[in-house]
């Protein structure tokens, strides 16, 4: 196992404009190599208008070329998202209230767009080993709130936090919905998982997986895809949507394989997270 993913690493490092084991930066060209790590919805439900409105759809410029990843509004002016979604990126439109990415007069949705400077990736972000992957997008104007467009919270931050191992939680995400899919899925998607143990987690990427990732099972191929990277995993309490995850990497294999999807933990970042943008929950 070990051999096969040091393998898929090498090949995303030789892929062009791709980091290792990015399996989220699907170009919005149809075609991905197979041998990157991915993420995106797979098996999941169609989401209804308002049903996840802290989830927003990112379309990336890199030259003249653009890629398209997933992100969590966090409040009226901050998107949390991915480090190997926005690594290299001139700029980005942010998609808000969005249900269906291709209707340009769809009821709700909105787009802003920001250019890299407002694009904050953490310092210590290594693709080679996919640690630290995240990273903030500033939007250049207030987002004004209505039933489409709301921010998800963040853990509280007080120096207890859970594991989540065991309890359900929500991923969503306009990745592709199938392994034979050949681009993104022009809807949102959305799946209800358990959180993996991360000693099982562990046991599918050897030496991977860190205390600052979180897992999802990957049962019944219901998962993360290409085109969901940087996208939230959601655990709802008392009527609070609390962002725990920003989808990292998945396995090279596909995403109906049963493999787990894995996430970077947000409450390993929340002091990082306060420091950059001044959003916290106290």
């Amino acid at each position: 196992m070990k051999i096969a993913i040091a393998l898929s690493l090498l090949v995303a490092v030789a892929s062009a404009g791709v980091m290792p084991g990015l399996q989220q930066r699907l170009p919005l060209m149809p075609v991905m190599p197979l041998e990157e790590l991915e993420e995106r919805i797979t098996n999941g439900e169609l989401a209804k208008a308002g049903q996840f409105p802290y989830q927003v759809g990112l379309s990336l410029v890199f030259g003249n070329q653009g890629a398209w990843c997933g992100g969590t509004l966090i409040s009226d002016r901050w998107i949390l998202t991915a480090a190997h979604c926005t690594d290299g990126a001139d700029g980005v439109t942010v998609y808000l209230g969005a249900i269906d990415i291709k209707d340009d007069h769809e009821k709700g949705q909105q787009r802003i767009y920001t250019s890299k400077s407002n694009i904050v990736i953490h310092d210590h972000w290594d693709p080679s080993t996919l640690s630290n992957d995240i990273s903030l997008i500033k939007l250049p104007v207030v987002v004004e709130f209505n039933e489409r467009i709301k921010p998800a919270t963040l853990p509280k931050k007080d120096g207890k936090y859970s594991t989540y191992e065991g309890d359900m939680v929500w991923a969503s995400g306009w990745g592709k919905d199938s392994d034979a899919a050949t681009s993104v899925s022009p809807l949102l998607r959305y799946i209800e998982v358990p959180v993996l143990k991360q000693s099982t987690c562990r046991t599918y990427y050897v030496g991977m997986v860190t205390e600052k990732m979180i897992c999802i099972s990957g049962k019944d191929g219901k998962s993360t895809c290409n085109g969901d990277s940087g996208g939230p995993l959601v655990h709802k309490e008392g009527g609070v949507n609390y962002v725990i995850g920003a989808t990292s990497f998945g396995i090279a294999l596909g995403c109906e394989k049963g493999w787990p999807g894995v996430f970077t933990r947000v409450t390993s970042y929340l002091d990082w997270i306060e420091e950059k943008s001044g959003v916290v929950n106290k």
